[in-house]
């Protein structure tokens, strides 16, 4: 029996977990399966407080050598170095894995870059506009590269915007900062946090390859400031066209508005059995307000 196998365990399953990167998500994924896995290990550059019923490693991706050696059921969710066109992250941490069964790794729907607003699926070819999408991209080819090596399973979830309890804009729309006109802006994804950690215990069990991610109502990021701001009971942000846009906007918002897809989840929902609790902004807003007050930018 493989090491990290247990008895009983459903086909894909792995009792040993590691959260590669263990932040906010990876943090929503560990409470998902504690209840399941008896043994879940945290990675972490550092610490904000001890995760709970989780044994913490101390490690920074970016010094190979630091790094243990992770086995059994990986989840990656750590970002890519904030420069260049490669992610020297992963690099480093592929030749560290022990006998992994299962990677899962979080990658970005922007590595399509801009659709022009079309429906877009796993089959379309990537075409990142931007350095991280290409870093994101680049650790994706690394992966797959690896997991033809090793026989491990790999599993690269494309994930939009993601929302949520402590990941809303509160703080940019108290300042009353300016969006673009909703009459204008472009298509977008988002995808409620909680959703996503549950599609990613899900990926630990099931599917195989690339698999799209959302909660399936494409919007566009100005219906979003201007939900979330209704949610805070703040006034709406002024609206700028697209020519006053171009001199507001700091270069990442810009990003943000010059791709416009929407993303088709059908495969997810059939393949990893991922059903999104919050199907929209509204019930995931509504999520957010039952929770607390949020206080991010």
């Amino acid at each position: 029996m493989d090491r990290g196998r247990r008895r009983g365990a459903q086909p894909g399953a792995a009792a040993l977990i590691w959260l590669i990167g263990y932040g906010d998500i990876a943090a929503r994924i560990g409470r998902n399966l504690q209840a399941t896995e008896p043994e879940i290990h945290a990675l972490s550059r550092q610490f904000r407080q001890p995760p709970a019923g989780l044994t913490p490693h101390q490690a920074d991706l970016d010094r190979p050598s630091s790094l243990p050696e992770p086995a059994g059921c990986v989840i990656y969710t750590a970002p890519p170095p904030p420069q260049g066109n490669s992610d020297t992250r992963v690099q480093g941490l592929l030749p560290r894995l022990g006998k992994v069964e299962v990677l899962v790794y979080l990658s970005t729907s922007g590595v399509y870059g801009d659709c022009q607003g079309a429906w877009v699926d796993e089959t379309r070819p990537p075409a990142p506009l931007t350095a991280r999408a290409r870093r994101r991209l680049d650790a994706e080819h690394q992966l797959q590269a690896w997991a033809r090596r090793s026989g491990s399973r790999l599993v690269i979830l494309r994930v939009p915007g993601i929302y949520g309890p402590g990941r809303l804009p509160r703080e940019r729309l108290a300042k009353g900062l300016p969006i673009l006109d909703p009459a204008v802006a472009p298509w977008s994804n988002r995808i409620h946090a909680d959703d996503l950690a549950r599609a990613c215990a899900l990926a630990t069990q099931h599917g195989r390859g690339i698999y799209n991610l959302s909660d399936g109502t494409p919007q566009n990021m100005s219906a979003y400031f201007l939900a979330c701001a209704e949610h805070f009971g703040l006034s709406p942000p002024p609206q700028l066209n697209w020519t006053e846009a171009q001199q507001e906007f700091s270069p990442q918002l810009l990003s943000f508005y010059q791709e416009s897809r929407r993303l088709d989840i059908s495969k997810a929902k059939r393949e990893l059995g991922y059903a999104p609790r919050y199907p929209d902004l509204a019930s995931g807003l509504a999520q957010c307000a039952q929770t607390g007050p949020t206080v991010s930018g």
